[in-house]
């Protein structure tokens, strides 16, 4: 069904909403509706029954948690496009920050959220189109507000969820609209002051910065001290041979 984004909090303004009872996954939903959507719209639903992360990896996501996705169009190139893991990064930060102490929340390359250095919320992108602008982006929200999902496999960092590591209870429709809110605020950011500003950000809270952490790839592990993001959005690590700049990979402490 159609809301319209006033029942609480703050909805942005040109944003629509679509919120399901059940869904295969709500990126999947978001490819369906792209061509009939005439403006950003964030689709949720309550429960999905094939969700997934990034790489393929199976998402879980059990009644209460948040499961939702913004798809869009912006003057974006792919690589602008990807970009926008950071901002929505920062934007799940800002509405973790209203339920939980900030202090105990962190930022990991290149799109998780971490809460006590447990994995409490991920991030999802995907695109499409051929020419020099993507056609679509849809940015993928999965957040653990109430139940910590049993049986995943999580190698990198364990999971956990807002409830569990003593954050406030939320609905997932409040939590919903702090985080539309939230990344609305990021895309004016980032038309104002550019992405150097979104990366400053997320690098004020990054986990493990200045620390010596590993960057699997899938042809090589490369293991070094966590320097920075660079502008491009790739991890830089100082190794024994130099500074590494790393465009995808997974990470682990």
């Amino acid at each position: 069904m159609l809301t319209s984004g006033d029942e609480q909090g703050h909805w942005p303004e040109g944003y629509g909403r679509v919120v399901l009872d059940s869904v295969d996954s709500t990126m999947a939903e978001a490819a369906r509706r792209a061509a009939l959507l005439e403006r950003p719209t964030w689709i949720m639903a309550r429960t999905q029954t094939a969700a997934r992360g990034r790489r393929g990896r199976a998402w879980v996501t059990p009644n209460g948690n948040l499961n939702a996705t913004l798809i869009f169009k912006p003057e974006a190139s792919p690589a602008e496009a990807a970009r926008r893991s950071f901002m929505a990064a920062n934007a799940l930060y800002a509405a973790l920050s209203l339920y939980v102490d900030p202090d105990k929340l962190s930022q990991k390359w290149p799109n998780d959220v971490l809460l006590r250095e447990r994995k409490v919320a991920g991030i999802l992108l995907e695109s499409t189109g051929s020419g020099p602008f993507v056609d679509w982006l849809s940015i993928g929200f999965g957040v653990n507000l109430i139940t910590t999902p049993k049986g995943v496999d999580t190698p990198q960092v364990a999971p956990t969820c807002l409830t569990d590591a003593g954050g406030a209870p939320v609905a997932p429709e409040d939590f919903l609209t702090n985080l539309a809110d939230a990344y609305a605020t990021q895309e004016d950011k980032l038309a104002y002051f550019g992405f150097d500003r979104i990366r400053k950000d997320w690098l004020g809270n990054a986990a493990r910065l200045g620390e010596v952490i590993t960057a699997r790839t899938g042809r090589e592990d490369i293991t070094g001290v966590f320097d920075t993001v660079d502008q491009d959005g790739n991890l830089v690590l100082i190794t024994g041979t130099g500074p590494r700049a790393i465009a995808a990979a997974d990470v682990f402490f």
